[in-house]
């Protein structure tokens, strides 16, 4: 099997994720945002080792000790491929039992999927319709009425997600002086992007400063959807711009696209944990666990939900029920 055939295991990669979803979803409301890492993380580990993979993670957690840290090779030897992991998106969102956790991975072409920093980024994404109308570098107001047009709506029909933080509140300000509706969320980056490019949730722009590894995984959902994100690195201190340096990145004010976070083929794996807009998180049963997934892939040009029964024992005491 080639290269591109192998980065084409688009399942294998679900059933990681649904993986590490399933571990940590046994934490939700419980109070305990490093148990729920940990579990997730290990879980994720697990997975990714059961794979006929030569994988290398790009990027994962900064710690050194972490299963998942960046460097780390996973699987079982085999095809390369590139990976960028967040085995709980929502961590802290867990440990409280609210809403919108997953558990995703992203999956490249060896040595294509770019290094960056850890540090913010400031990001704009947007589904299909608005692809090509916005610009990060513009005033929030003229983004919005941009997306409205290319909606055939209204500015105040159009709904902005954020981030629930101080340093939104200038951003929220001009959103409502836009017009524009806006959710807060708690906490899900990534899981904003993705229902910003996808019909049916109601939502049409995902706007805010956010994290690095967070960008790169949403850009590669938005590759896969055909949507776009636009993202900025944000230094909070001259110790950050030395960073980016370190990582070839000499102009912090440059506008990185979706094709510089996620060029080439890509996969896109994720997995509710919680519930969410997007996808319905697990459910555990008597004998069995139930998750619902997205998988996404460039090379095959899809997208497919996933709803999937994960059985704990062979001898079966339950019936298979069909998702109502």
């Amino acid at each position: 099997m080639n290269e591109g055939e192998a980065v084409c295991r688009c399942e294998s990669y679900a059933a990681v994720t649904e993986r590490a979803a399933v571990a940590v979803g046994r934490w939700l409301g419980r109070g305990d945002v490093v148990g729920a890492e940990e579990a997730a993380t290990l879980a994720m580990r697990a997975g990714l080792d059961a794979l006929p993979i030569d994988g290398r993670v790009v990027v994962g957690n900064e710690a050194e000790n972490d299963p998942l840290s960046i460097g780390t090779t996973v699987g079982q030897g085999g095809d390369r491929v590139d990976l960028a992991v967040d085995p709980i998106e929502g961590a802290e969102v867990v440990a409280r039992g609210d809403y919108g956790a997953m558990a995703m991975i992203a999956v490249g072409d060896p040595d294509s999927l770019p290094r960056l920093p850890n540090m913010y980024m400031r990001k704009m994404a947007v589904g299909p319709t608005a692809r090509g109308r916005v610009d990060l570098a513009k005033p929030v107001a003229e983004n919005i009425l941009a997306i409205a047009k290319a909606y055939g709506r209204n500015p105040a029909d159009i709904t902005t997600i954020v981030l629930d933080r101080p340093r939104h509140e200038d951003l929220i300000e001009d959103i409502r002086s836009a017009g524009a509706r806006i959710k807060l969320i708690p906490d899900g980056d990534v899981t904003a992007t993705i229902s910003a490019a996808i019909r049916g949730t109601n939502d049409h722009l995902a706007i805010g400063i956010g994290g690095a590894r967070q960008a790169l995984i949403a850009a590669a959902a938005l590759r896969c959807l055909g949507g776009e994100l636009q993202a900025q690195l944000w230094p909070t201190t001259r110790t950050e711009i030395n960073q980016a340096a370190e990582y070839g990145i000499e102009d912090v004010n440059r506008v990185f696209t979706t094709d510089d976070l996620a060029p080439g083929e890509v996969i896109v794996a994720a997995t509710g944990v919680s519930n969410s807009d997007l996808l319905r998180g697990v459910r555990y049963l008597a004998d069995s666990a139930r998750t619902h997934s997205v998988v996404m892939c460039t090379r095959h040009n899809w997208v497919k939900f996933i709803d999937g029964i994960h059985f704990f024992a062979r001898d079966r005491r339950e019936e298979v029920r069909l998702l109502s």
